[in-house]
């Protein structure tokens, strides 16, 4: 009985495991595949349009990333390892965007994808109108680039750091915020002739102010023409036309009587603004009846100020013209010479007048040029 238990607790230990525990036909442990991760989360709705979208993958890189909505893809850059995807620049207000992405490690690649909507602003913020913006336009090397908004802008430095001026021929600029809804850019010294310069407003998804962003880009391309350069003396009573530095016309004129200051022709850097033929030109603030009023019907009139200064045909001073002034402030010239001058000119060429006591305004007309640079740049909001 003793031998026989013995025997079957013997024979019963052949069923057990083998020293090894019975692993050695199991398979290796599984590697994961790449998890990527997205935000805006899918499903989003009413994302701000100045969130970044961040793409990241771990157990695995980044290969591929597209954020896309309406035709255009994002901007972005990958990080070092690649491992992080981030957009460089605004989402558009009011759109549907769609995200996809790829990434490859050792457990295989993987693929994501990702659909949100962007907010609708209670106020789009546009561009509403840039002078220089006629097209096939060309202007003169003392002109601004003025930009107006369709609402007012409360982050001025965010909106004005969207703001753009690319020029063939570089010269240092700054802008100057004249209001809310307004504001100028202006070179140091005049633009470089005979180039071109590209305006862009990179107003997409700039948040302007509280509930304000940006609907989209503007740009607008500016032919700089000829280095157009018109000299003026009240006191000699000569007009010297230089284009590119070479004298092209000496003129005869007659200016401001000066008996008031509103007939006192403005000294300072002015610029042509626009023409017309005929102008009827009115005294200002005076009535028919009342002593000094004029109207008078002029012909081949190109606007030097917002005050009522023009160069222009003056048949009736012709015999003052090169000896007195005797006109209501603008600058008077023969029929001939005038025309020449209306025919020539461009928007923003440039007209020097000397000689009296009434100093040009910065901000009478296109007066800029009357404001130290230095002056100027304190009305941007980047400047420190």
């Amino acid at each position: 009985m003793v031998l026989a238990a013995s025997l079957s607790a013997c024979s019963g230990g052949s069923s057990t495991p083998d020293s090894t525990g019975g692993n050695s036909g199991d398979a290796a442990p599984a590697i994961p595949a790449p998890k990527i991760t997205i935000s805006p989360a899918t499903g989003s709705a009413k994302v701000r349009p100045d969130k970044t979208v961040v793409v990241t993958a771990s157990d695995g890189e980044l290969e591929e990333v597209t954020v896309r909505a309406g035709g255009k893809t994002l901007d972005g850059e990958f990080d070092s390892t690649h491992t992080k995807w981030t957009s460089k620049e605004p989402l558009k207000p009011s759109a549907k965007y769609t995200v996809s992405a790829k990434a490859t490690g050792e457990g295989g690649p993987a693929t994501a994808t990702s659909r949100f909507t962007t907010l609708k602003p209670k106020v789009g913020l546009e561009v509403v109108d840039v002078t220089p913006g006629i097209k096939g336009e060309t202007v003169g090397v003392g002109m601004p680039i003025m930009v107006r908004f369709n609402a007012p802008v409360q982050d001025k430095a965010a909106v004005e750091q969207a703001l753009e001026v690319d020029a063939e021929k570089p010269v240092k600029g700054a802008w100057r915020w004249i209001d809310d809804r307004y504001v100028i850019y202006r070179t140091a010294k005049y633009w470089p002739a005979h180039q071109k310069v590209k305006f862009t407003a990179h107003l997409t998804g700039v948040k302007a102010g509280p509930d304000t962003y940006g609907m989209e880009d503007h740009s607008t391309t500016i032919k700089i023409g000829a280095a157009w350069i018109s000299s003026v003396s009240t006191k000699t009573h000569m007009m010297v036309v230089r284009r590119d530095g070479k004298v092209v016309q000496t003129m005869k004129i007659s200016a401001g009587m000066a008996t008031t200051r509103e007939y006192t022709t403005t000294s300072g850097i002015h610029l042509t603004m626009e023409r017309g033929n005929p102008v009827t030109m009115i005294s200002p603030g005076k009535k028919e009846g009342d002593p000094g009023y004029y109207k008078e019907v002029v012909n081949h009139a190109v606007r030097i100020s917002n005050s009522g200064e023009y160069v222009h045909s003056a048949p009736w001073s012709v015999g003052s013209q090169g000896r007195a002034n005797v006109s209501h402030g603008c600058i008077n010239a023969s029929p001939s010479q005038a025309k020449w001058f209306y025919d020539n000119f461009h928007r923003g060429d440039v007209v020097k007048i000397v000689g009296t006591n009434r100093i040009l305004e910065w901000n009478n007309g296109w007066g800029f040029w009357q404001m130290p640079f230095s002056k100027w740049q304190q009305g941007s909001a980047l400047e420190s």
